[in-house]
C-alpha cells in the first residue's frame, strides 16, 4: 500500500460524493425558472452544463477506481507509466480550471471560492510523491 496514493484515492471519492450529492442542490440555483423569456434555450443550456459537470463525477469515479486497483492489486502491470501519466492527466485538470477561471469575470476571491484546480494538484502531486 502507497500512502500518498491512498491520500488521492481518498480526495478523489470525497470528490465523487461531493459531486453526487452537492452537484443538484447547486446546480438548482441556476436553474431558469419556467416563466422566464427563452426558457427551453435557457433549459437546454441548463442541461447541457449540469451533463457536463456529471462528466466530471464520472471521470473521478474512473480514476479513484484506477488509484484502488493500483494501491490495492497487482492487476496492472505497469502501474508507475500510469501513475506518471496520471500526474499529468491531474496537472492539466488544474490548468484548465485555472485557465476558466483566469478568463470568467472577476469577483472578489474568485482564486479561492473556484479552489478546484488546488485540489486537482494536490491529488497531482500525491501521485507523483508515491511514484518517487
Amino acid at each position: 500500500m502507497n500512502t500518498p496514493i491512498l491520500i488521492a484515492n481518498i480526495l478523489t471519492l470525497l470528490a465523487v460524493v461531493a459531486h453526487i450529492f452537492g452537484a443538484d442542490k447547486e446546480l438548482r440555483i441556476i436553474q431558469p425558472s419556467t416563466d422566464t423569456d427563452q426558457y427551453i434555450d435557457k433549459q437546454e443550456k441548463w442541461t447541457m452544463a449540469r451533463g457536463a459537470f456529471h462528466l466530471v463525477t464520472v471521470d473521478f469515479i474512473c480514476l479513484s477506481a484506477l488509484l484502488w486497483i493500483i494501491n490495492f492489486t497487482d492487476l496492472i502491470p505497469n502501474e508507475q507509466l500510469i501513475l506518471k501519466f496520471l500526474v499529468f492527466y491531474m496537472l492539466f485538470w488544474a490548468c484548465a480550471w485555472l485557465l476558466v477561471v483566469c478568463i470568467s469575470k472577476r469577483f472578489a476571491k474568485n482564486y479561492l471560492k473556484l479552489w478546484q484546480w488546488i485540489l486537482f494538484l494536490i491529488i497531482g502531486g500525491l501521485i507523483y510523491w508515491g511514484t518517487i
